[in-house]
C-alpha cells in the first residue's frame, strides 16, 4: 500500500487534476470549416475558456464557441441583448452606427434582425457570426443565441505551430 501511495497515486492525482481542467476550465476545440476564415483557417486547434464568462460578460468581438444542433460551432459576437443589428450595403450597422470590421471575408448581403422576429437582439441572447459571410451558418440562419448555449471564448491558437497566438 505504501508503494501504491508512493509511486502510483500522484499518476492518478494528475490525471483527475487534467480531466476535471479540461471538464469545467479549458479545452481544446478543433476549427472545422471555412466560416470563421481568414481569421481562422480549417482545422486550428484553439483553447476555448470555460469560465470567462462566469466572471466578465460577453462582449463584441468576441470569437465564442457555442452549442448549436448537437455541434459546437465557432463564430464571433456581433449583436448583444437590446442592439439593433442591420447591414446595408456590405457594411455592419449596431444601434445605427456604422461599424468597421476589419476581420470580415466576403460580401454580407443586406440584412436586418427583424428577420429573426425581433428589433432588438432579446435579453439573455446574442447575434453571433461567421467572419466569412459568404461560407457561414450562422444567426442569419438560426437566429439569436442563447446566453447559456455559448460555451466560452477563443482567443488563442495553439496548433498548427506556425499560426499559435491570439487571435481577434
Amino acid at each position: 500500500m505504501k508503494r501504491f501511495c508512493k509511486e502510483i497515486l500522484p499518476y492518478i492525482l494528475i490525471v483527475v487534476i487534467v480531466l476535471l481542467i479540461k471538464e469545467f476550465l479549458i479545452a481544446p476545440v478543433k476549427v472545422n470549416g471555412l466560416s470563421m476564415y481568414t481569421t481562422l483557417h480549417d482545422g486550428d486547434v484553439m483553447l476555448l475558456n470555460k469560465i470567462v464568462y462566469k466572471f466578465n460578460p460577453i462582449k463584441r468581438g468576441d470569437i465564442v464557441v457555442a452549442s448549436w444542433k448537437d455541434e459546437y460551432i465557432i463564430k464571433r459576437v456581433i449583436g448583444l441583448p437590446g442592439d439593433t443589428v442591420e447591414f446595408k450595403n456590405n457594411s455592419l450597422y449596431i444601434n445605427g452606427k456604422k461599424i468597421k470590421e476589419n476581420y470580415t471575408r466576403g460580401k454580407t448581403e443586406d440584412f436586418n434582425i427583424t428577420l429573426l422576429g425581433s428589433k432588438k437582439v432579446p435579453k439573455g441572447y446574442y447575434v453571433i457570426l461567421g467572419d466569412n459571410r459568404e461560407d457561414s451558418v450562422d444567426s442569419r440562419i438560426f437566429g439569436f443565441m442563447k446566453k447559456e448555449n455559448i460555451l466560452g471564448r477563443c482567443k488563442v491558437t495553439i496548433f498548427p505551430f506556425n499560426r499559435i497566438g491570439t487571435k481577434k
